[in-house]
């Protein structure tokens, strides 16, 4: 039996909608500029060429319903609501028309960005890491099974203390599901518990301690946070 120095953390996991049984999040595949609305109100475009990504880490995770701490070095904290796919079986190299094959289920997240950070690495060329992973920027709803929900034109939307912030259609992304799970399994061996978040629509902006946050999209378990004090 294997020792370890210290106790190892415990696995990230999610619940399930309607089961017992956990989802346990391996890693997070997150999809930048996916909805041109808001690739423009960010002054960017989208790449038609192919999709881009970064990752969140698993200590990243937060369930619906969390308090999460205004985090250390921002004066700038975003919101950004998502559709989210969760895959359940390997995939590696697989044509669009196979990609759903690999799909497990779907639920709602909020990407917390740190914007201050990310537009500083921007300006200097530099990886997104301080802006996008930290501990609680990834926060998901319980995940509903692949067999009770199709995405299609679902609305999806974002509240900031009862206010609209975020409304579009999920038909409305760029590159569609069975489009990023077959790209991203040109680049890795996606398998069971890596969750793709799919970006997020145009009305991003920032929240402050003691905001809170409820968003969805029709047909899947809804999303909530609350900002807490700065730490």
């Amino acid at each position: 039996m294997s020792e370890y120095l210290f106790p190892p953390a415990p696995p990230a996991a999610l619940p399930v909608s309607g089961q017992e049984a956990r989802f346990p999040v391996n890693r997070i595949f997150c999809v930048g500029r996916n909805y041109a609305a808001h690739a423009a109100e960010m002054g960017a475009e989208v790449d038609r060429d192919a999709p881009f990504y970064f990752l969140k880490s698993a200590h990243a995770v937060r369930q619906s319903g969390a308090t999460l701490p205004y985090p250390p070095g921002t004066r700038d904290l975003h919101h950004e609501i998502e559709l989210v796919v969760a895959i359940g079986a390997p995939a590696f190299r697989l044509a669009p028309a196979r990609a759903m094959d690999a799909v497990w289920g779907y639920g709602v997240g909020l990407d917390m960005t740190r914007r201050d950070l990310q537009a500083r690495a921007k300006d200097k060329r530099q990886p997104w890491d301080l802006a996008k992973d930290f501990e609680g920027a990834a926060v998901f709803s319980a995940l509903t099974p692949a067999r009770d929900f199709t995405p299609a034109a679902q609305p999806i939307h974002l509240r900031v203390n009862g206010t609209m912030r975020q409304q579009a259609g999920v038909a409305e992304m760029v590159w569609s599901i069975p489009e990023l799970i077959a790209d991203l399994s040109r680049y890795y061996h996606l398998g069971p518990g890596d969750l793709v978040m799919t970006g997020t629509p145009a009305g991003v902006g920032p929240v402050q301690p003691g905001d809170r946050l409820a968003g969805g999209v029709e047909g899947l378990e809804p999303v909530e946070l609350t900002i807490g004090p700065a730490q």
